[in-house]
């Protein structure tokens, strides 16, 4: 296990984040903007984000850079600041954490789809080669691929992002399926936990796709395929359109209220994705009494 992993894991289970885009659309991104350009236009917005998690509890934070790949950032006329986008991204959340959180970069998928040839592999890789290097320039303690729906591209992150040294953790979403425990592209947990281990990966997971509710058998399924720490990051619950918005209508509470289940099944790190906040993450430590 890497150290960084390691030395996390033995102080107890992880308490990391919640979700990023609602906080920044609270504080006046606009739907439609590009949330990663305010790492430049709007740093102290960012920032705000970034230490609400931390003084709610949150041991590791991720940061503003999960769309900041030349591929997603050209569709944005921001290709050219690729590296400058990323290093900010990391100092934001580096100077917000100050000490009290570590920090893991958040690398998301690039939108484009391998098996239809809208991208190469070849520039798939060049494209997290690129970010990865620069997150790792800017101080990271980890780097976090997340929400891939399609193995071989979540790997294609892995490789870019172990390239650094830094300790990598790979996440997928299962939201498809009957019972919701696959990806879009039919991967199961099993496949995932074990392509993602052999592909080395320091820590597995899975985010986003659905509520906290449907994440103990995951939690479950990915536990038994690998030996590597278990990453769970869950959704508030199922969002109902209300005025054109997706509203989550779970509650901390009621989140809280799932961890100790998700930590027995063998999570080591748990916060929230889409529709949390830190007022989750707050009650998630009030729960666990940390």
């Amino acid at each position: 296990m890497h150290p960084t992993i390691e030395k996390l894991i033995a102080a107890g289970p992880i308490i990391s984040d919640g979700a990023w885009g609602t906080q920044l659309q609270a504080r006046g991104l606009a739907i439609g903007d590009f949330p990663d350009a305010w790492n430049l236009s709007h740093p102290e917005r960012v920032a705000e984000v970034a230490r609400a998690y931390v003084d709610a509890g949150s041991r590791v934070i991720l940061t503003n850079t999960f769309g900041a790949n030349r591929i997603r950032l050209a569709e944005n006329s921001l290709a050219d600041r690729v590296v400058e986008i990323n290093r900010r991204g990391v100092e934001i959340s580096r100077q917000a954490a100050d000490g009290k959180a570590a920090v893991f970069a958040s690398i998301g998928p690039t939108g484009k789809l391998l098996m239809n040839g809208e991208v190469s592999a070849e520039e798939m890789l060049a494209a997290f080669a690129e970010q990865a290097r620069a997150m790792a320039e800017g101080g990271a303690d980890a780097l976090v691929v997340e929400t891939m729906s399609d193995l071989e591209e979540a790997k294609l992150a892995v490789a870019a992002a172990r390239a650094t040294g830094l300790p990598v953790v790979a996440c997928m979403v299962f939201d498809s399926g009957k019972n919701l425990d696959r990806t879009m592209m039919g991967t199961t947990p099993e496949q995932a936990a074990q392509e993602l281990t052999a592909a080395g990966a320091d820590v597995i997971g899975a985010n986003c796709g659905q509520g906290i509710g449907g994440f103990l058998p995951l939690c479950q399924r990915l536990r038994a395929a690998t030996d590597r720490p278990i990453w769970m990051k869950p959704n508030a619950g199922l969002p109902q359109l209300v005025e054109g918005r997706a509203v989550y209508v779970g509650t901390p509470e009621d989140f809280a209220g799932h961890i100790p289940a998700l930590l027995k099944a063998g999570a080591n790190f748990v916060g929230g994705c889409c529709g949390t906040s830190p007022q989750f993450i707050s009650a998630v430590c009030h729960r666990l009494a940390v």
